[in-house]
């Protein structure tokens, strides 16, 4: 058997819902908040902002803050790649970048998000391979129960600490 691979991993569930629906859950704000983030704000390269559901675009930053957390916890990154109907990439974690592919799988819309270019040092093994890797779990999960039944599993209470959904 070979050696683990610490400097990426992929997750995958099976979602009931479109493509389209899916996709659009990914690529606007509006989308991303509704599952993900307390705020997604995405900047277009001129630094002006993109609207609440106008779509990401390729060289577009982004600002996300998380529910369950104050606003010195914040991520920033840039739009890597964008195809409009079932892959996009980003940058995240520093260095990291994530791809995320909708897909049929056995007749069932499958997304996968796979983070690469983890750094191969202990602490990044634990924060970026182990720690994202759980996050992304559940978002997906928590991505799923919104869009099969509108239930939103994520904890919003800043003073709630050390819990999976947040």
């Amino acid at each position: 058997m070979p050696p683990y691979d610490w400097s990426r991993f992929s997750t995958r569930i099976n979602i009931n819902a479109s493509h389209h629906d899916i996709y659009a859950a990914w690529c606007t704000r509006r989308g991303l908040e509704r599952w993900f983030l307390r705020m997604a704000e995405f900047s277009k390269p001129d630094s002006t902002q993109r609207g609440d559901i106008d779509r990401i675009a390729v060289g577009d930053t982004y600002r996300w803050l998380w529910h369950g957390y104050d606003d010195s916890v914040v991520e920033k990154g840039t739009i890597l790649e964008v195809n409009g109907t079932d892959r996009l990439r980003f940058t995240f974690a520093g260095s990291c970048v994530v791809t995320v592919t909708i897909k049929l799988d056995a007749d069932e819309t499958v997304v996968e998000l796979t983070q690469e270019n983890i750094p191969l040092d202990d602490a990044s093994r634990t924060h970026y391979h182990l720690g994202c890797m759980t996050g992304w779990t559940f978002y997906l999960a928590n991505l799923k129960s919104i869009l099969e039944g509108g239930i939103d599993l994520r904890n919003k209470n800043v003073r709630l600490q050390k819990v999976v959904n947040a």
